[in-house]
């Protein structure tokens, strides 16, 4: 017999399932939020519907600084998975506050703002990205952020 998935397993699988969706060339980031071991609202990173997506006609960079000087880029045209989750549950009248995200990357410090706005208590990713970026956020917030790591 084999062994059966623990929670945290179960549902960063789904968010890498999810991730397959993704539009955007440069990444694809699945996100599952859960309440009491359910599926509330899955997002992955791509356009808003209906527009063109980056695999399509490209990605549209852009060259942002933050506060300490370090350059980043981003995609102009993409929306990131963890607001496409929220946004999913907002369209069908569910509340996320409470629930847990899973993320198949950290989440970027404007996405952490939001989900600790949304009422998120914790955060589960599987592979970290920029985690000095967001120390200062969580270190002065009642968000968990916890590693799930993925093969």
């Amino acid at each position: 017999m084999t062994q059966r998935l623990d929670w945290n397993t179960y549902f960063m699988s789904i968010a890498r399932m999810v991730s397959e969706r993704a539009t955007c060339a440069r990444a694809s980031i699945g996100a599952v939020i859960v309440r009491d071991r359910n599926i509330i609202a899955t997002g992955y990173n791509g356009s808003p519907a209906g527009q063109p997506h980056c695999t399509d006609v490209g990605c549209l960079i852009y060259v942002s600084k933050n506060p300490d000087g370090e350059e980043e880029e981003n995609c102009f045209r993409t929306i990131h998975a963890e607001i496409n989750a929220i946004t999913q549950a907002a369209k069908h009248g569910v509340s996320i506050n409470g629930a847990d995200i899973y993320i198949t990357a950290s989440p970027c410090y404007h996405c952490l703002k939001t989900l600790m706005n949304c009422g998120i208590k914790r955060v589960f990713y599987a592979k970290p990205y920029k985690i000095h970026n967001i120390k200062e956020l969580i270190d002065n917030s009642a968000v968990e952020l916890i590693h799930i790591p993925l093969d």
